[in-house]
Order: structure tokens, then C-alpha cells, then sequence
């Protein structure tokens, strides 16, 4: 296991619409975070905004834009997040897409993503591919990591097979990651989900939440109950 700590094994998810919502969603966890993710939507809304307040205020930043686009698009892309301070960038892509994104990342851990978690065998089997999710999942890791990505974003369904076939110098970081039992709520988007402690046991380094924290009527409460379950893992 990575020496991570354990202020920076949840990363927040600010899916909010507005910096000032993040920002109010931020002052409520810093005390127990340090790790926070900037997706599409507050990023469209702000632009940098966000994250550069993130940064001056010490905390980590994943910045998950999930870049696909002509290689040299995208490896200008991947340029401008150094300038700000950005510590994980997510990208699709195949093997030109990677490749490009990795010649600008300087100190930043690029993270390739596998499978989204919304994502069904149904899913893929509309798409016209046999495979199981699982396999694709491993398939798509193994060449990442050959290709000199830092890590890869996984569901935690597949956490213990890339960690035992690819190794430690694999970050996972998991998403889909919901507190209690495994079990969809009604309205959820996202399929491949378990708790944090059980993503953490099967191999996961960090875990991503969002709406269990930001909907929370006690934020605070919900990230204990989760460091908990992943301390445990760790005694």
C-alpha cells in the first residue's frame, strides 16, 4: 500500500454547479479533507477559478476532464494544468492520445480511465464488444501503465484483479463509491459501486465520493464513518 494519508484517501467530488457552492462545500470538509475533484461541470461554470482557490489553500486537486481529442489538442491541453498547480488529470484515449498526454504532464500523475461506472456489460454489448467489463478493464489498464501512466480510474469491482496483475506501482484511484450496504439507491447513476472500506481492501488507493458527502445532512459524519472503514483496513 502507498503512504498516503488518510486526509487524502477520500477525494471529494465537488460536483456543484457554481464556485461559490464548491467553495461552501470545501469550508465545511477541509478540517477532514485535503483532496478535492473538479469535473466538467464546476470547471465549464469557472473555468480555473476553483482550483487555483483549491491549491492556495494547500489542498490537492484531481482535475478530471477526461480529455479526448486529437493527440496535440490534447497534449496542450495537459500543458496548461501545470501552470496551476494540478496534482491528478484524467484522460481517455488510445495509445497516440496517452502518449501525447504524457510528454506535457511534468509533475502531474496523469490517470487513464477504463470503464466509466455507469457503464453496464449492457452497455458495452450495445457498443458492439464481446469482451466482459472486467477484461476491458485490465486490458485498457495493462497498456496505460506500459505506456507510462501514473495510475488508472477503476470501478472497485475491478480494483483486486488490476492490483494483483499489475502491482503496487499502479494508482487506483475508484469511484462509485457509496456508504453502507452495496446497494443502489433510486435515481443512481452509477452501476459498479461498494463501500470505501471494502474499495480500499480490494486494492483501491484512493476513492472518489461525491453526493453521499455533498447531500449529507452531516458531511462531517458521513467522511468519519468512512476514514474509519479505511483505517481499519490498514490495522
Amino acid at each position: 500500500m502507498k503512504d498516503i494519508p488518510l486526509k487524502e484517501r477520500i477525494i471529494l467530488a465537488l460536483d456543484v454547479e457554481t464556485s461559490e457552492q464548491a467553495k461552501e462545500l470545501v469550508k465545511k470538509t477541509e478540517s477532514h479533507l485535503g483532496f478535492y475533484k473538479v469535473g466538467l461541470q464546476l470547471f465549464m461554470a469557472d473555468w480555473f477559478q476553483t482550483v487555483d482557490w483549491l491549491v492556495d489553500r494547500g489542498h490537492k486537486v484531481m482535475l478530471d476532464l477526461k480529455f479526448f481529442d486529437i493527440p496535440e489538442t490534447v497534449k496542450l491541453a495537459v500543458a496548461q494544468l501545470r501552470k496551476h498547480g494540478v496534482s491528478l488529470a484524467t484522460v481517455h484515449g488510445n495509445d497516440a492520445i496517452i502518449r501525447a498526454a504524457l510528454e506535457e504532464k511534468g509533475e502531474i500523475k496523469l490517470l487513464a480511465v477504463t470503464v466509466l461506472t455507469s457503464f453496464g456489460e449492457e452497455d458495452l454489448r450495445a457498443m458492439g464488444m464481446t469482451q466482459s467489463i472486467e477484461d476491458l478493464v485490465y486490458f485498457r489498464a495493462k497498456r496505460a501503465l506500459e505506456l507510462g501512466c501514473d495510475g488508472v480510474v477503476s470501478s472497485g469491482l475491478e480494483a483486486a484483479r488490476l492490483r494483483g496483475g499489475l502491482g503496487d506501482r499502479l494508482l487506483l484511484v475508484t469511484p462509485g463509491i457509496r456508504p453502507g450496504a452495496n446497494v443502489l439507491d433510486s435515481g443512481d447513476d452509477q452501476t459498479r459501486i461498494m463501500t470505501a472500506g471494502r474499495a480500499i481492501t480490494s486494492g483501491a488507493d484512493q476513492v472518489v465520493v461525491g453526493r453521499p458527502i455533498s447531500r449529507a445532512a452531516d458531511p462531517i459524519a458521513v467522511i468519519e464513518a468512512m476514514q474509519q472503514e479505511i483505517a481499519r483496513v490498514f490495522q
